[in-house]
């Protein structure tokens, strides 16, 4: 048994309480501190281009970004953001601007002349990608170590003089040879990437800094946010830096803004972040509505202060740190079994069956499966030691929920109920505990708010079956509960899309490429699919990928099976119908429902 002390990220589990950071200014902008979370964006255009830039850059701003990134992948691009910024304040706007560096320091040394930040990714900064399998000795790793530490320093030397800050962002999809070797693709080894080049700068006594942990998984990147903090913790008190959160390539549409809400949303209501970033395959300008929603349903979880009636302390049910499901009993509710390892189910009212009992044959997967009515679901208030210890009297298991207009926000709410209940029970969750306060809301943040509580406890392994009561619509209600399924890894149904969000990187259209790809492949249940514009987070991110689409020149496009590239330089105008060759190939083509149907009637 360890003797190392336990790893604590959060003072409050059942209470929100947001971590004091350090503050930190970027250009006049704080971060961090007593400051409100900031919304950042980073904008698509060639940073050649001096007039796109400036253009993406002030409509970012006249939406509301307030700070800007953008892409410097060599000297000679970085050299170009003294022109953009010039033609950016020239304008009138102040909102700084981040350079966003990967493999190149000679460029970083560059933009930092011109821009308030960089963004320097630990996995790619003067750091070897070859993708080898190989061990590193000690003496290996702290010579890579000290190479490192030779093309680092001098761009800490340099944002030191000039009074500019660094977010030290690493990426799920870029960690290095030599970290993947030692600590494998973990969050584990994503934070300690980080560590490795904050230890440089601080031994040079610079502090101007900001943390990410970003992945296209929620469950990885909400995991590796939580170990970061509690590593910062265990380092000491002046370790308090800045966080900025972000699902890296959420894709587009309603599964690019619930990936991106349950990630993070969930890591706001733990008290963490300062700055996020809302990562949409679409223009960039629609992300910030998006992000301005979910700071906005931040909420202040009040109402778990009496944990039990004999004030003694809760022992969490779940390991922030590392996935594993609730264990429960499976029960039969309806013809449906749930619980246990059985499949997560959809629960609807009567009234919204009903409403759509004319048409549950032309729903196809967004079917209703179990009657909230005449589920037998007992509510329980989860500070009441007297209904919990009925409860766990009852010789047979279940299905469980916390009632309405208890005053309680939904993610302590059902922690606590999970926390303090028999594990055999299976517990429902709803989107929200006051359905009559969220009647005539919009979409959007009835969407947001849904993602994030039932996708936040999802991704704590709790949960068997999920209730949507703040989206009054039936048929979107059903969408809505099927979507953070599949977003949370809980339950696949359909076509699973990791794809970037572009930028001046990008060697094809990704929109238009996206939506071709989706219309080729959207009927492949099960298959998981990426869609990247370049090589920088490619083969990692498509880790847990089936297939890959990946710009590997202008107008060429390599095509990956998991990580391994297996066709090179294919013309772009030909390489979605070998993406689909690639996944009959490999056993994993069915022809789309509607060609079937076009076939059987030919004659």
């Amino acid at each position: 048994m360890s003797d190392a002390p336990p790893l604590h990220y959060c003072p409050d589990l059942f209470r929100y309480q947001r971590r004091m950071s350090r503050e930190v200014m970027v250009g006049a902008v704080g971060v961090g501190g007593k400051n409100p979370i900031r919304v950042q964006s980073m904008i698509t255009a060639d940073t050649r281009d001096t007039k796109a830039c400036v253009r993406e850059v002030l409509e970012l701003a006249e939406a509301g970004c307030e700070i800007v990134r953008i892409t410097a992948q060599t000297r000679k691009y970085a050299e170009n953001l003294e022109h953009i910024r010039d033609g950016v304040r020239a304008a009138g706007c102040g909102v700084p601007l981040v350079a966003d560096i990967h493999f190149k320091p000679d460029a970083a040394l560059e933009a930092a002349k011109w821009v308030e930040k960089i963004r320097v990714n630990p996995g790619n900064y003067a750091d070897k990608k070859k993708f080898e399998v190989r061990e590193y000795s000690d003496a290996e790793y702290d010579e890579e170590l000290a190479r490192i530490r030779l093309k680092f320093i001098p761009l800490v030397k340099l944002c030191q003089e000039l009074g500019r800050a660094m977010r030290i962002g690493t990426n799920h999809g870029s960690l290095s040879d030599r970290i993947m070797n030692r600590y494998g693709d973990t969050p584990l080894g994503m934070v300690e990437s980080a560590l490795e080049f904050v230890r440089i700068a601080r031994d040079l006594d610079y502090h101007e800094i900001v943390f990410s942990m970003k992945a296209s998984n929620p469950k990885v990147m909400i995991e590796a946010y939580r170990l970061l903090i509690a590593r910062l913790d265990q380092e000491g008190p002046d370790w308090n830096y800045p966080i900025h959160l972000g699902v890296t390539e959420a894709g587009d549409g309603e599964d690019g803004r619930i990936k991106s809400a349950i990630g993070i949303g969930s890591l706001l209501d733990d008290g963490i972040g300062d700055t996020i970033r809302v990562s949409l395959t679409e223009d960039p300008v629609h992300e910030i509505p998006v992000a301005k929603a979910i700071v906005r349903n931040q909420g202040n979880n009040p109402g778990a202060s009496s944990l039990s009636q004999d004030g003694s302390s809760i022992r969490p049910c779940w390991d922030p740190f590392s996935y594993q499901r609730r264990s429960s009993e499976v029960i039969e509710i309806g013809g449906h079994e749930l619980g246990g390892d059985r499949e997560f189910r959809v629960v609807t009212t009567r009234k919204k069956w009903d409403a759509l009992a004319h048409k549950l044959d032309k729903m196809g997967d967004f079917q209703p499966e179990i009657v909230l009515e005449e589920s037998g679901v007992v509510e329980i208030d989860p500070r009441s030691t007297e209904a919990i210890r009925e409860l766990c009297s009852r010789e047979l298991p279940t299905l469980v929920t916390v009632p309405d207009g208890l005053g309680l926000e939904v993610v302590p709410a059902f922690r606590l109920l999970a926390s303090r209940l028999e594990s055999r029970h299976p517990i429902l969750l709803k989107d929200t505990l006051d359905p009559a306060g969220s009647a005539g809301r919009d979409f959007l943040p009835a969407l947001l708010a849904a993602s994030r509580n039932i996708g936040s406890l999802l991704c704590d392994g709790i949960g068997d079956a999920v209730l949507i009561q703040g989206e009054d619509a039936p048929g979107q209600s059903l969408r809505i509960s099927y979507n953070i399924l599949q977003a949370s890894g809980a339950r696949i149904f359909k076509t699973d899309y990791v794809a970037c969000p572009s930028c001046g990187r990008t060697l094809f259209n990704l929109q238009a490429t996206t939506q071709k790809i989706r219309e080729a492949t959207g009927h492949l249940k099960g298959v998981r699919i990426a869609v990247m514009g370049c090589i920088v987070n490619g083969p990692g991110e498509m880790a847990d990928a089936d297939f890959g689409y990946v710009g590997g020149a202008p107008g060429k496009i390599n095509l990956y099976v998991g990580k391994e590239a297996v066709k090179f330089n294919i013309p772009e105008e030909e390489a979605v119908a070998r993406l689909v060759d690639l996944i009959n190939e490999h056993g994993k083509w069915i022809e789309p429902p509607v060609r079937e149907a076009a076939e059987a009637q030919a004659p």
